[in-house]
Formats: structure tokens, sequence, C-alpha cells
């Protein structure tokens, strides 16, 4: 018996499923008693300063309604109870299933974290491939220092100077208009995209970049390289085939945790620019001490950022035959 243990624990995916199991709940634990340490509750996100007003009676039926009567270690399981069998909680607010307000929202985060993955790639990927070219001189440094710049503006900075100046000088802000999903108006929801999607790009290339520079650099000194050069292995070649793909996996690595960071890191473009995804429900959660709206959301967002890192780890495999043997 001792032996299957010990087997299973060594089994990869087995010990990655434990990893994520352990994670999830850790998260779970650490929102439910965060969400009860800062001050307030519903009851005080709900009637302001009338709460004070309420009378004894009065507070303890809202409590009761509201669950905060109970015991938190039976707050905790009921909740975590119900998230095992698909109830997230229902929103005191809106009355809405947090399951329902999730299904709406996390699909625009995603849409919105790919295009900037894509932006990041595309200006990280070359950027780095310039950069790497020539090591230590004007296009190298010049590389370096943009990457700099973009890494150091902050984002909501950056988001609100690129929404003022399109309006002030060009008359155009299609996220003044009410958002539109991809399934509703292709056209305008990409036009609504675009900005949070290239200021979160711009916000994630400087680390590709930096990523790609290193790896072409590490890649081409080893010995193969120098081998595949010397039987005349022509330029190009050797750089897309040889260089290039070796230096992928920390390429993938960091795209995969920047990702993974989207997903919960989008909040200040959403609400920036209106966009209804996943960090702006959190948001919302949050002033309205929503507890299942948070709890629940957070836990979602957990859940997609380990899901990310197993894709990433097959991607590994896809991209080097080493692991994929191994």
């Amino acid at each position: 018996m001792s032996h299957r243990v010990g087997a299973l624990g060594r089994h990869p995916a087995a010990r990655r499923v434990g990893e994520a199991v352990l994670t999830l709940i850790g998260v779970s634990l650490f929102t439910f008693v965060l969400l009860r340490v800062v001050p307030g509750d519903q009851i005080t996100a709900a009637y302001g300063t009338a709460a004070g007003d309420l009378s004894p009676e009065q507070l303890e039926v809202l409590e009761s309604y509201y669950g905060l009567d109970e015991p938190l270690v039976s707050q905790y399981f009921g909740w975590l109870g119900g998230v095992l069998t698909g109830n997230l909680g229902i929103s005191a607010t809106s009355h809405l299933s947090v399951l329902s307000m999730t299904a709406q929202a996390l699909p625009i985060t995603v849409e919105l974290a790919v295009l900037a993955i894509g932006i990041g790639l595309l200006l990280g990927v070359p950027g780095g491939m310039l950069a790497a070219s020539r090591p230590g001189r004007a296009r190298d440094q010049i590389s370096q220092l943009t990457s700099l710049v973009a890494l150091s503006v902050p984002s909501f900075l950056l988001a609100a100077a690129v929404s003022s100046w399109l309006v002030d000088t060009v008359g155009w802000y299609p996220n003044g208009e009410g958002f539109r999903t991809l399934a509703e108006d292709p056209a305008l929801n990409l036009q609504q995209m675009l900005l949070p999607s290239l200021v979160l790009g711009i916000s994630i290339a400087p680390p590709i970049l930096q990523t790609t520079r290193a790896a072409i650099l590490s890649v081409r000194s080893e010995d193969y390289i120098r081998t595949a050069r010397a039987k005349g292995v022509p330029d190009r070649r050797l750089q897309v085939r040889h260089i290039l793909r070796n230096a992928l996996i920390p390429v993938v690595t960091m795209s995969g945790l920047q990702f993974g960071f989207l997903l919960g890191g989008a909040l200040v473009a959403e609400q920036i620019f209106a966009i209804p995804g996943i960090g702006r429900q959190v948001l919302l959660g949050l002033e309205q001490k929503e507890y299942a709206v948070v709890q629940s959301t957070v836990l979602v967002i957990a859940a997609m950022f380990v899901l990310v890192n197993l894709v990433t780890d097959l991607l590994y495999r896809l991209v080097d035959p080493r692991i994929r043997a191994s």
C-alpha cells in the first residue's frame, strides 16, 4: 500500500493535481479570512451610516438573512460545499447567482487577456530578438531602455492618458458606448477591446522582451549552435529553427505567467475602459461587501491561473522534445 502511495506521489501529473488542490484550498481560506478581517460587513455596506440606527432585533434578522449569525467555520464549509456542488452563491445586491455573473464576465476577461498577450508577444519577441542580435550595441540599449520606460509607466496612467488623448484630439472613444460582447457586435467589441488590450499588452511586453533576449543569448552560446554555424547552416534557418525554437521555453513560461496575471490583474483597465470583466466584478463585490461574490470569483480566478500553468506545461512538451521524451 505504501509503495502505491509513494509511486503516486512521484507521478508528475498526480503531484501537479495535488498541488493545484492545495493551492485552491489556500486561496479560499485566505480570501475568506481576509474579507472578515476588513472592517464592515454586508449590513454596513447595504445601509451605510443608517446601520447604526438599526435595532437589535433588526440586526438579528439581517444577520440571519446574510448568514452572519453562524460560526465562521460553518460559514466557510457551507460556502465551500456549495462551490463543490456548483453553487457559488447569490449576490445580495443584484439577486443574481454568482455562477451566472461569472459566466458572463469571465469570457470577457479571457478575450481581453488573449488580445493583450498577443500584443505583448508581437512587441516583446521581435524586440528581444532585435536586442539580442547586437548585444551591448545601440539597438540593444535602445530596446532595453524602451522596455524599462514601458515597464515604469503605471497601467492606470497610460490608460487614462491614451483615452483622454483620443477623446480630445480624435474624438473617438468606443468605450463610451454600452459594452457589446463579441457575439453581439464583433466590430464594436473589437474597437472597445483595442485600447485596454493595447495598454495591457504594452505593460507585459517588457518582461517578454527581456526573457526573449536572455534566452536567445543563452542558446546562441551553446556548442550545437557553433557546430551548426561551422557546418554552413544558413543564418536565417539557424536563427529560426535552432536558436529561436530552443529559446521559446522561457518565453512560454513568461507568457503563461503573464496570462494568469491578466485574468485577475486586468482590473485597472477594465475599470477605466468600462469593461465588465471578472476583475471589475471582484471590485464591485468588495465595495458592496458581497462575500459570496468576492470569495467565489477569486476562487475561479485562482482555478483559471492553475489551469493556465497546466496548459503551459503541456506547451513545454510541444516546444521541447527533450521534455516530451522524459
